[in-house]
């Protein structure tokens, strides 16, 4: 476990705190307050004993220098908005350009995962952490009122639930960015994972990585992961080479689902993770750009040492209509819950 020590500091004039949640069938997860993020999450496997399922650093200065999205939640927009532009409500906004210059990326230089969330609530089994996003923050309108609630609960699950109001209309979309290794966090490539994707259709990408509009059928492609796929016989695939490595989107659905259903599941030995969401979009990421950093238990990690299962609204969606709505209106509650269900293999 983290010493709970070398978090506990003051960062932007706010108190950061670590703190453990734990279900009652051994699994448990260790999650600070900066960017709401998971800094350990064991779960038992199937040979017996635990495994950290997810990569991490021991202390905060690693934490705010290295791998910025790493377990972090996104916000106020995850994935990439074109030229960091939308027009809503007959005006144009102009957001951060911090992906490459092109586009912005993960609601902006300065999106939740850089701030310290204040705590509203901390159980033997939660964690409920509440930010404020004011009007403009990141060039986004509106201020937000945002809720992330960490729950384990019965039968090893994590489950993420979202809640967010806003006094303007705004784009609003979120994720949860895990880097999951389910051979352990320090046990290198994923190249040996199964995964299962209960989808058939995907968003295709421009050659800046956002969707050009299309929804295509993933029959025939590298996009078809309906049958269990090793992820090391797909990620080298020509499809993917631009992106050294699986990120893409998956259409889920065209509507967000009313109860969380079962979309994903990925399989290492010993353990299975099934991914359960509301959300209409699921990206992966095969961490193809994952530094040289040494991480909690003292490995170096490597690209492609953990996958990034992110449910979310589609990339760019406030500038395609016909993808599923994202725009977040006063009086409107945005919802969405996500789960991911650990079991013995």
């Amino acid at each position: 476990m983290i010493q709970e020590e070398t978090f506990n500091r003051m960062l932007d004039g706010k108190q950061v705190g670590f703190f453990t949640i734990r279900g009652g069938d051994g699994m448990y997860a260790q999650i600070t307050n900066y960017g709401a993020r998971i800094v350990c999450l064991t779960v038992p496997v199937s040979q017996g004993g635990q495994r950290d399922v997810v990569l991490g650093f021991p202390t905060l200065d690693e934490w705010l220098t290295q791998e910025v999205y790493l377990n972090a939640v996104i916000g106020r927009y995850a994935n990439r908005i074109k030229d960091g532009r939308f027009a809503l409500d007959g005006r144009t906004y102009q957001l951060p350009l911090n992906d490459d210059g092109r586009n912005c990326l993960h609601g902006g230089t300065r999106g939740f995962h850089t701030q310290v969330w204040e705590v509203v609530r901390h159980t033997q089994d939660s964690l409920l952490l509440h930010y404020h996003a004011k009007d403009g923050e990141e060039g986004f309108p509106g201020n937000a009122e945002v809720e992330v609630r960490y729950t384990i609960t019965r039968g090893n699950a994590l489950e993420i639930a979202y809640s967010a109001t806003t006094d303007a209309p705004t784009p609003f979309g979120m994720t949860h960015h895990a880097y999951f290794n389910l051979e352990g966090e320090a046990s290198g490539s994923v190249r040996e994972h199964l995964l299962q994707i209960m989808a058939n259709q995907y968003t295709p990408l421009d050659d800046t990585f956002c969707p050009t509009g299309e929804i295509k059928d993933v029959s025939g492609t590298a996009m078809d992961f309906r049958k269990p796929v090793r992820l090391g016989d797909r990620m080298d695939d020509p499809f993917f080479a631009h992106g050294k490595g699986i990120d893409n989107n998956w259409v889920l659905s065209l509507q967000p689902h009313k109860a969380p259903t079962l979309v994903a599941r990925l399989t290492a030995k010993g353990c299975a993770m099934e991914v359960w969401t509301t959300m209409p979009g699921l990206q992966v990421y095969t961490g193809n750009y994952v530094a040289a950093n040494r991480g909690k238990s003292g490995t170096y990690y490597a690209p492609q040492c953990a996958v990034c299962l992110e449910t979310q609204s589609f990339p760019d969606s406030p500038n395609h209509l016909h993808f599923p709505s994202v725009i977040l209106r006063p009086g409107e509650e945005y919802r969405h819950v996500t789960r991911y269900v650990f079991r013995l293999v």
